[in-house]
């Protein structure tokens, strides 16, 4: 990712640009043919020499421009005919974002079939499901891991279709009216940097798609962002049923030795914050004056690269955490015991209701039952027992029957399908 948005790279993808226009209007009877072929033997550019002439014109293309012209000779007439900076400019930054999207969704794939085979691995271990950070109801990690690989899904699909929406270039000129070049020169060199013609543009290619590019990274960014802290709350010590690898020689802490803190997670949340800030950012770069401002410019030169190699480095940080992830099934066992089976109350509630109780009456009971289990006067089904209007009801096996913890995963395989983790 470090060499798609490298100096080097950007020059790289500037002069074939170049070179391609040249062999378009060569192609199209516009320039000798020999001035074409010559440019494409003889075209060289020199980053350091770029650096220096930049200095003194202070514009890049321009400098770049000159270098160029210095390795071809008298054929160096014909390179940038008809073209404006941002032709330029903004079909390299298309050929980059393009590559840069085919490197996240590889690592997104990547990271789909490290969850899935921990999905896999935990499928039917039993853990305690939590809303408000309150016990709720039994789950398995399986289950948890599954929703996290179909959250990855949408953001592979978000990023395969922003592709296609970022793959744009163009070639037309100053304000985009292809007044001094041929809109088929336009065609011939995005097909061979396989890439699409706007089919409109101004001096620029519209912001609103790399806002579009960079609130998609955001938004898978934020997606790590909800696992790093699932894992960090999983990791707490009053709750520990997971928690970050820790190598041998791994410190915690320059004060207390025993620490062990969930350092990779920290550290994704906090990158996810930065691209988040980043968005907003190419968010404001979709109000441009006219056909062109440079306001977007000096941004963009920052924010396209360190969006794109943090969210690669975020997804490899990603994937080795939860390739690594210590899992501690008794423990998990341990904290689904420790609200004695208050998490079975609405099995009861709706045993009642279909029983012929009012819903609100059978509401009440369940709960009197619950508040006197979280007083700590005995486990929830001996309370159901003890509860007139739920033993009216209800037989005591029955209340065994439906406070069985394996109810609450008949259906696991059936969702394991439906997200594609066979």
């Amino acid at each position: 990712m470090r060499q798609v948005w490298s100096d080097e790279r950007k020059f790289q993808i500037w002069l074939e640009i170049e070179i391609l226009a040249c062999e378009a209007m060569a192609e199209l009877g516009q320039i000798p043919k020999a001035d074409a072929a010559e440019i494409r033997k003889r075209a060289r550019f020199s980053i350091p020499e770029i650096l220096e002439i930049e200095k003194r014109t202070n514009h890049d293309v321009i400098a770049f421009l000159e270098n160029v012209a210095q390795s071809v000779g008298p054929a160096a007439r014909w390179i940038h005919q008809g073209l404006t900076s941002s032709d330029i400019l903004d079909t390299t930054l298309a050929v980059q974002m393009t590559d840069s999207a085919r490197i996240l969704i590889a690592d997104i794939t990547k990271l789909r079939n490290v969850v899935a085979d921990q999905a896999r691995r935990f499928k039917t271990t039993p853990m305690i499901g939590r809303s408000h950070g309150i016990h709720a109801e039994p789950i398995t990690f399986g289950l948890k891991l599954a929703l996290m690989f179909d959250e990855f899904g949408r953001a592979e699909e978000r990023l395969t279709q922003t592709r296609e929406r970022v793959r744009i270039g163009k070639l037309s000129g100053a304000v985009g009216t292809h007044a001094h070049l041929d809109p088929a020169i336009e065609r011939m060199v995005c097909e061979k940097l396989g890439l699409k013609p706007a089919p409109i543009s101004t001096q620029i290619v519209q912001r609103d798609r790399h806002a579009e590019f960079v609130t998609t990274l955001a938004l898978v960014g934020s997606s790590i962002d909800r696992w790093a802290t699932e894992f960090r709350h999983l990791q707490r010590t009053e709750v520990l049923e997971v928690e970050e690898f820790f190598g041998e020689d791994q410190k915690g802490s320059s004060a207390m030795p025993h620490k062990r803190n969930p350092i990779t997670g920290e550290r994704l949340s906090g990158l996810a914050r930065v691209i988040r800030g980043n968005a907003i950012v190419a968010l404001a770069n979709v109000a441009l004056w006219h056909e062109r401002d440079i306001s977007h410019s000096s941004a963009e030169r920052i924010i396209l690269p360190d969006c794109c190699m943090l969210l690669d480095y975020m997804l490899a940080k990603l994937s080795d955490l939860v390739e690594q992830l210590q899992v501690y099934p008794d423990r998990m066992l341990q904290n689904l015991v420790l609200t004695k089976g208050l998490y079975f109350s609405q099995s009861i509630l709706l045993a009642l209701t279909r029983a012929g109780v009012e819903r609100k009456t059978a509401y009440e009971a369940v709960q009197r039952a619950a508040m006197k289990t979280w007083k700590s006067e005995g486990t929830f089904v001996e309370n159901a027992k003890r509860e007139p209007e739920i033993a009216s009801r209800l037989a005591s096996a029955e209340i065994d029957r439906l406070c069985s913890i394996e109810m609450h995963f008949a259906h696991v395989d059936e969702t394991f399908r439906a997200v594609g983790v066979e």
